[in-house]
C-alpha cells in the first residue's frame, strides 16, 4: 500500500490531544463547554482539566464567563475572556505557543477563515495548532438520520453547527489559509459522549468505524503555519 493509500489512523480525541500536549505551553481555545460546563465539570469529563494535568503551561479563552468563573473557582489560571474569533492583544503578548487547541469550534463559525488567520497571531514556526471538528461523513449520524429524519425534518445535528467538515474539505480550509496540514486523524466516539449516547448508536459505531475509520465521530486536523518567502509569518487581519 503507497503512502497515499494507507488510513488516517482512528484515535480517541481526547487522549489523543493529551498526549500532543504533553509539557507543552498550550493555548485552548473555546476552553468551557457552554451550555454543560456544569455538566462537564461534575462527571470529570471537561477538557480544560485534563490538559491542566499534562500541560507544562495553560491558557483558556472563552467568550462563556459563568463558565471561566466556575473554573476559576478549582483554581484554574490564565483565563481569558473573549471572543476565539478575535485574539486579544493580552494573548499575542503571552504567546507564541507550542499547542494551540481549536476542538468542536470551526462548525460554530459563519467565517472560518478570518478566525485561522487570527490564530496565527499567537504562532511561531514550531507552533503545532490542532483542529478538531465533527465528521461530514460519520456513520452513526448518517444511520440515525436514515431511521430517524422525517423525510428531512429531524436532521441529528448540533443546533449552532453552521458547517460540516470531511478531510479533504478540512484540509483545504487551512492550507487556503496559510496552513501546512503536516497530519491528520479520525476519532470515536469518546468516553466522554458514550454514557449519554444510547446503546443502538454505540453498536452502529462500533461496526462501521471497524470497517471504515473514515465513517468516525469526527476528525483532528494538525497543522503549522507556512514558509513565506521573506515575510512575515502573522498574515494580516481586515
Amino acid at each position: 500500500m503507497s503512502p497515499a493509500q494507507v488510513p488516517f489512523p482512528l484515535v480517541q480525541r481526547v487522549d489523543h490531544l493529551l498526549a500532543r500536549s504533553a509539557g507543552k505551553r498550550v493555548l485552548h481555545l473555546g476552553c468551557t463547554n457552554a451550555p454543560y460546563t456544569a455538566q462537564s465539570l461534575a462527571d470529570g469529563s471537561l477538557l480544560h482539566l485534563r490538559l491542566r494535568d499534562v500541560a507544562g503551561e495553560l491558557h483558556g479563552v472563552d467568550i462563556d464567563r459563568p463558565g471561566l468563573d466556575a473554573l476559576a473557582s478549582r483554581g484554574v489560571t490564565h483565563l481569558h475572556a473573549g471572543d476565539v474569533g478575535d485574539i486579544a492583544p493580552e494573548l499575542i503578548a503571552a504567546g507564541p505557543f507550542d499547542v494551540v487547541i481549536a476542538g468542536e469550534i470551526v462548525e460554530h463559525l459563519t467565517n472560518p477563515g478570518t478566525f485561522l488567520r487570527h490564530v496565527q497571531k499567537v504562532m511561531s514556526p514550531q507552533t503545532r495548532l490542532l483542529v478538531s471538528t465533527v465528521n461530514a461523513y460519520c456513520g452513526f449520524r448518517l444511520a440515525q438520520y436514515f431511521v430517524r429524519g422525517r423525510g428531512g425534518h429531524a436532521e441529528p445535528v448540533h443546533p449552532d453547527h453552521v458547517a460540516y467538515y470531511s478531510q479533504a474539505t478540512l484540509a483545504r480550509l487551512l492550507t487556503a489559509e496559510g496552513f501546512v496540514v503536516t497530519d491528520q486523524w479520525f476519532y470515536d466516539l469518546g468516553a466522554e459522549h458514550r454514557p449519554y449516547t444510547r446503546w443502538a448508536v454505540r453498536g452502529i459505531n462500533a461496526v462501521l468505524t471497524r470497517l471504515a475509520p473514515q465513517l468516525a465521530d469526527g476528525l483532528i486536523a494538525e497543522c503549522r503555519t507556512a514558509d513565506p518567502p521573506g515575510g512575515s509569518l502573522t498574515t494580516a487581519v481586515p
